[in-house]
């Protein structure tokens, strides 16, 4: 949680809502599918709908209060990795630092699954 205090009171951002920042801005870039996650139950990744996005992220903060975010998605077959990976790393930090004014200090992508639709 972020908290910042000002002349007129107190903002605090919880967790949840870097999360939801992250997820959304990494499914707008084209060649992501959606954001993974780990079943508990038989190990395998599983595409998650656009209302769970934030499930597929973890966000933790540094002793200098930037962010740091691990993305697990599910990419389209044939997008050059590289080049996703980029553009998810450029998005996610403007976006997160546009909403919250939070600096992104490190952004890891991590592709957990291709679909070959």
């Amino acid at each position: 949680m972020v908290r910042k205090a000002g002349e007129n009171g107190v903002i605090e951002i919880t967790n949840d809502v870097f999360m939801s920042i992250v997820g959304d801005a990494a499914s707008s870039c084209f060649g992501v599918k959606g954001m993974a996650s780990r079943s508990k139950d038989s190990g395998v990744w599983q595409l998650l709908r656009r209302e769970s996005m934030s499930k597929g992220v973890n966000v933790r903060f540094e002793e200098d209060n930037s962010l740091v975010v691990d993305l697990h998605i599910v990419v389209d077959h044939g997008v050059n990795l590289s080049a996703l990976s980029e553009s998810i790393i450029a998005e996610v930090g403007y976006k997160v630092t546009a909403a919250t004014g939070v600096p992104v200090n490190q952004v890891n992508v991590f592709v957990d699954s291709m679909n070959m639709d």
